[in-house]
């Protein structure tokens, strides 16, 4: 872990036994977790408290949590520019609206989209670090993050090395994050845990442990790849090691659901659960954000109380 952590403390004097550093920072937080149990208390927060925020405001809330996305193949220097012109003509068209939150694209077209953007207060964000798998050389990550911040970005999505995690390898996964977090010169980075693949609330706890204390700004589901993508149970346990982590330190650590968010009552069983884990001010905030490409033309057309398809 580098200075660029959030623990506070300076890691060249960690002592000689990496491993304990981890272990210790693990050893803060309750991981005392059953995943039925995790299930459980999940799906009886949802079921009790979400029928209250379905209300013409909280949507408005959503619409401007929207990191628009467009991360296919067959994204081209000619598509990204319609998707930006599409996000300028909205906001020129309903200036009343929230704006969206970022828009969401690979590193490549950070300069396309930062010179097109016109949208006020809307971040670039990009994926880095060999999106999706994360599996390509450290030297490579670091570099592709730095020319896209270079190009206009003004957000960096990584993906945690998770073969590295699951083998026990915390110490590469954590110097990757703060190395990348290093290379974003500032800007705030969100580390993509991709909770499929971690299966367990235990496994997913300790990620975001991790990830927090090297230097995320953000943690998030998922890259929306493989398969299960964002699960309430894993934005539960997430928003309970916010909370946690805010309670040692005094410190606000944003939450992003993504992958496979397509409906407004998913995305309102996500912001339920992040408004009453961790308040309405983180949303006030923008420390709450939904990752989508589907989501935002609902979203509109719910407030505006007629099909609108702007995006």
């Amino acid at each position: 872990m580098s200075e660029h952590c959030h623990c506070g403390q300076d890691h060249d004097h960690h002592g000689n036994h990496p491993a304990n550093r981890y272990e210790e920072a693990f050893s803060k937080f309750n991981l005392q977790l059953n995943d039925e149990q995790v299930n459980a208390a999940t799906e009886r927060l949802v079921s009790e408290k979400k029928a209250q925020y379905d209300t013409p405001e909280v949507k408005r809330q959503l619409l401007g949590a929207v990191e628009l996305t467009t991360l296919k193949v067959t994204d081209s220097q000619e598509s990204v520019l319609r998707f930006v012109e599409k996000v300028n003509a909205f906001a020129d068209a309903h200036p009343d609206l929230p704006h969206l939150a970022t828009v969401c694209v690979y590193p490549n077209f950070a300069k396309i989209v930062a010179e097109s953007l016109e949208a006020d207060k809307v971040e670039v964000a990009c994926v880095s670090g060999g999106f999706p798998s994360s599996q390509t050389f450290l030297e490579v990550k670091t570099i592709e993050t730095a020319l896209a911040v270079n190009d206009g970005a003004t957000e960096i999505d990584m993906v945690l090395s998770v073969g590295a995690f699951l083998s026990g390898d915390y110490e590469t996964c954590a110097d990757e994050v703060s190395e990348i977090k290093a290379a974003c010169s500032g800007r705030p980075l969100k580390v993509i845990l991709e909770t499929g693949a971690l299966q367990t609330a235990l496994n997913i706890k300790k990620a975001a442990i991790l990830s927090i204390y090297a230097g995320a700004d953000f943690i998030k589901t998922s890259t929306g790849k493989i398969e299960p993508a964002a699960t309430p149970q894993a934005a539960y346990v997430m928003c309970q090691t916010i909370r946690e982590y805010e309670k040692l330190t005094g410190t606000k650590i944003g939450f992003k659901a993504a992958g496979g968010i397509s409906s407004i009552d998913d995305a309102l069983t996500y912001y339920t659960i992040v408004r009453e884990m961790l308040g309405e001010e983180y949303i006030k905030a923008g420390l709450f954000r939904i990752g989508t490409s589907r989501l935002a033309n609902l979203l509109v057309s719910d407030i505006l109380g007629e099909e609108n398809k702007p995006f």
